[in-house]
């Protein structure tokens, strides 16, 4: 049964696996360039296991960021797992004791193919969502444990590399423009972010913005909610 499952899950992870080994080694040439060796990679990508966070982490740990600014940006940055989560409810109800793994192996591409992929009939489809969700992670892992023992061994300039994550969200903010028809929880980011840009300046924008963006999209989240629903039987 096991085996069936993961033969079914696997090929849906091939896309993530391509993105996540790039973006894992991205993550830990940056790291160890700011002198943090491969274990640190390997535990970070383990239990962190986000790669905004992981990417902003490296900051905060290079520039001994206080621990309740650590925990305010990573709170920020990731909540919006919070509504992945709500979103998962029926979905994981039967999962058991596999439920707390499924949590924790949550991130926006699995979320994406465990709302968009169906098991087979004749598979588990807990066992097919977790060995998705399995998969996922051990793609990071090894990108980022690979590219912090790549950065030891091959000394290179590493500007730019963590533009990849920024690059990333470009194009996932881009793909959501075109396929969606409402644009005004796009704009409302954007305007958010770059109002509190100016207020907050460079280095202290981040939360501001969040928080705003947040509020506003409660809102104004019935009227959102029947625009969509509106686009949606059209």
């Amino acid at each position: 049964m096991r085996k069936k499952a993961l033969k079914a899950a696997f090929p849906h992870t091939l896309p993530v696996m391509a993105g996540y080994l790039f973006l894992g080694l991205g993550f830990g040439i940056l790291l160890e360039s700011k002198g943090f060796s491969f274990i640190w990679a390997f535990f970070m990508s383990i239990i962190i296991y986000a790669g905004s966070m992981q990417y902003a982490a490296i900051d905060l740990l290079a520039g001994g960021a206080g621990y309740l600014y650590t925990a305010m940006m990573t709170l920020i940055i990731q909540i919006r797992h919070l509504f992945y989560g709500l979103s998962l409810i029926e979905k994981y109800k039967t999962a058991g004791k596999r439920k707390v793994l499924l949590i924790h192996e949550l991130t926006d591409e699995t979320y994406s193919l465990v709302c968009s992929c169906d098991p087979p009939e004749d598979v588990d489809p807990n066992l097919f969502y977790l060995f998705i969700s399995m998969l996922d992670h051990s793609y990071w892992v090894i990108g980022c444990t690979a590219g912090a023992l790549l950065g030891s061994m091959v000394h290179f300039n590493t500007n730019g590399i963590d533009f990849v994550m920024t690059a990333l969200f470009i194009v996932i903010f881009t793909n959501q423009w075109l396929e969606q028809k409402d644009h005004r929880p796009a704009l409302i980011g954007v305007i958010c972010s770059a109002v509190c840009l100016v207020l907050f300046g460079p280095d202290r924008f981040i939360i501001p913005a969040m928080v705003s963006i947040a509020l506003i999209l409660t809102v104004f989240r019935k009227s959102l909610e029947k625009e969509d629903t509106k686009h949606a039987d059209s």
